[in-house]
């Protein structure tokens, strides 16, 4: 198993772990009960510190080096998947182990359109953590007659190798992002029973 399969594997386990956990135990008042707004901190912690560790450490090394460059055609090149490919490829992994929290990046400047806001609370959601991004927008939703838990934190630029992607993309409807600036949003939607 090539250690990046592992990586995505470690990580879909992690989340579907703690979406099935955080599912079991919403609406539950008991003593040791935690809130689904603590369990969706959790779940984002857990994406963040992958994301940030893949897109540092191995996909900005690898290409400081020399010795492979990151590629949305990563399929069918030899090259890393971005950053954004590689949280994308994890939440599908997760969903196949049978997880019902689902995870994906938005942005009003969306360089993918599959990322734009879907629907109010998205886009609500976003200008909120576009103007404050230390604080996640969070709430009740309605989808397909299903309620869902879902918060929205800010997707910043944690390194280079993010801000030159997403300032020389021809897709990019916005070019003169600097290191730190909010892209977009993590979304996690966790069913509520």
């Amino acid at each position: 198993m090539t250690s990046r399969k592992w990586l995505v594997g470690v990580l879909s386990v992690s989340i579907s772990l703690l979406g099935t956990w955080g599912a079991g135990h919403a609406g539950k008042e008991s003593a040791g009960s935690v809130p689904l707004e603590t369990v969706v901190d959790y779940i984002h912690s857990v994406l963040a510190a992958d994301r940030t560790f893949y897109t540092v450490h191995v996909v900005e090394r690898m290409q400081r080096r020399g010795v492979i460059q990151s590629s949305e055609k990563w399929r069918s090149e030899s090259a890393l998947p971005i950053p954004a490919q590689f949280f994308q490829e994890s939440s599908s992994l997760a969903e196949l182990t049978g997880s019902k929290v689902r995870y994906r990046l938005i942005s009003l400047n969306a360089i993918n359109k599959q990322n734009a806001p879907r629907n109010e609370f998205e886009q609500k959601a976003l200008e909120a953590v576009m103007a404050n991004p230390e604080q996640p927008y969070k709430g009740l939703v309605r989808e397909e007659g299903n309620r869902y838990f879902q918060a929205v934190y800010a997707d910043q630029a944690v390194s280079q190798s993010c801000v030159t992607c997403h300032n020389a993309d021809p897709r990019s409807e916005k070019r003169d992002y600097k290191l730190n600036d909010v892209l977009g949003g993590v979304l996690i939607s966790i069913p509520v029973p």
